[in-house]
């Protein structure tokens, strides 16, 4: 692993090694197979499978696909939801719906 990695990234890199490892596994699927799957080498495989920091990106998304897992993916950086401004925006949605509503039926009344 090269290049700073703080203490908790390492950890939770190891952890998503050990996820996949289990991931494939539990899919009774040897190292060679996942990594002609993925069109990877088995040394990638194994390093990611190690949580090694230096695995590209794009080789974690393509073994998400593979397990279809890939609403995780985009889970990894989606915004926090912020339960205030959706009711904020609910409730603007229903006013101009009775607004709207309103309206209709002072014209055809």
């Amino acid at each position: 692993m090269s290049g700073f990695l703080p203490n908790e990234a390492r950890r939770t890199l190891i952890a998503l090694g050990e996820r996949f490892r289990l991931a494939r596994l539990a899919r009774n699927e040897s190292q060679d197979v996942l990594a002609q799957r993925l069109r990877i080498s088995v040394p990638t495989l194994r390093a990611m499978e190690r949580g090694n920091s230096s695995v590209q990106i794009g080789y974690w998304a393509t073994a998400l696909w593979a397990l279809g897992r890939m609403e995780e993916m985009d889970a990894v950086c989606a915004g926090k939801r912020d339960l205030f401004a959706e009711a904020a925006r609910e409730r603007s949605i229903r006013d101009s719906v009775r607004k709207r509503a309103c309206r209709g039926r002072t014209k055809h009344s």
